[in-house]
């Protein structure tokens, strides 16, 4: 499972963005799956809903519905460890979106994360030590080798297409 930041979400769904083409290069990595969480959810509706519009936001809740991105949630004596998170991070700052797809890190065990957030998710470290790995960066290089790579086998049941509430996919 693949994590997936709100500015990655935004730029599928706004054909202006200048992430756009990078977060479209990435669609195929679905089939491996994206896993996200509440807070990011809540940012990404609230910033697709406000700019681009409700129908799209919408459409990103009916992928989550359907099973095409996968919702994590903490466990309540985790809350701790995010409140330590954003206290560690307060200079620049860090929000409950993040310090949750940091927590969901630890969790998963790896870093490797689609954002658009190139400073802050540089800083953060998860684990304490381990950075974040992502995979739109630099011109989505990475993104290059993983289309002409054979894809790795789909972690879950096969995935909805984001196509219906990203534009110009």
């Amino acid at each position: 499972m693949i994590l997936a930041d709100a500015g990655f979400f935004y730029a599928l769904a706004d054909a202006d963005d200048a992430w756009h083409a990078r977060a479209v290069r990435a669609l195929p990595t679905q089939e491996e799956g994206w896993i996200t969480t509440w807070p990011v959810l809540t940012e990404a509706t609230h910033l697709i809903q406000h700019w681009i519009g409700v129908d799209a936001a919408h459409a990103l809740l009916g992928d989550v519905a359907a099973g095409g991105i996968a919702v994590w949630q903490w466990e309540a004596a985790q809350t701790e460890r995010l409140a330590h998170l954003m206290q560690r991070y307060a200079k620049l700052p860090m929000d409950l979106a993040d310090g949750s797809l940091v927590l969901l890190a630890e969790h998963l065990g790896h870093g490797r994360i689609l954002t658009t957030d190139e400073r802050d998710f540089g800083a953060y470290r998860f684990k304490s030590h381990a950075p974040f790995q992502n995979l739109l960066a630099g011109g989505g290089a990475w993104l290059k080798h993983w289309q002409t790579a054979s894809p790795p086998p789909a972690a879950r049941g096969s995935a909805s297409s984001a196509t219906g509430w990203a534009t110009g996919a």
